[in-house]
């Protein structure tokens, strides 16, 4: 099973799951794309941080990952 722990970085998750990348890109999390930004702002963001920072409902969000196989951990 696919665990996402809230507490890691952008940049963590999506080097542990690289289908990430194109789930949050789909969700509308357009930046996580570029290699730079993902690369930078991912390494010091959370998705809860990411969720905020662009308005994002973080429950609706995380409700879209668990319908694509993920369990989600982690204080939110």
């Amino acid at each position: 099973m696919k665990q996402l722990d809230l507490s890691k970085t952008l940049y963590e998750l999506t080097e542990e799951y690289p289908e990430l990348t194109g789930i949050l890109a789909d969700i509308g999390f357009l930046g996580i794309k570029n290699p730079i930004a993902r690369n930078t702002l991912g390494r010091m963001t959370t998705l809860p941080e990411g969720c905020k920072k662009q308005g994002k409902n973080l429950t609706e969000v995380i409700e879209k990952l668990k319908d694509k196989g993920f369990t989600v951990t982690g204080n939110w």
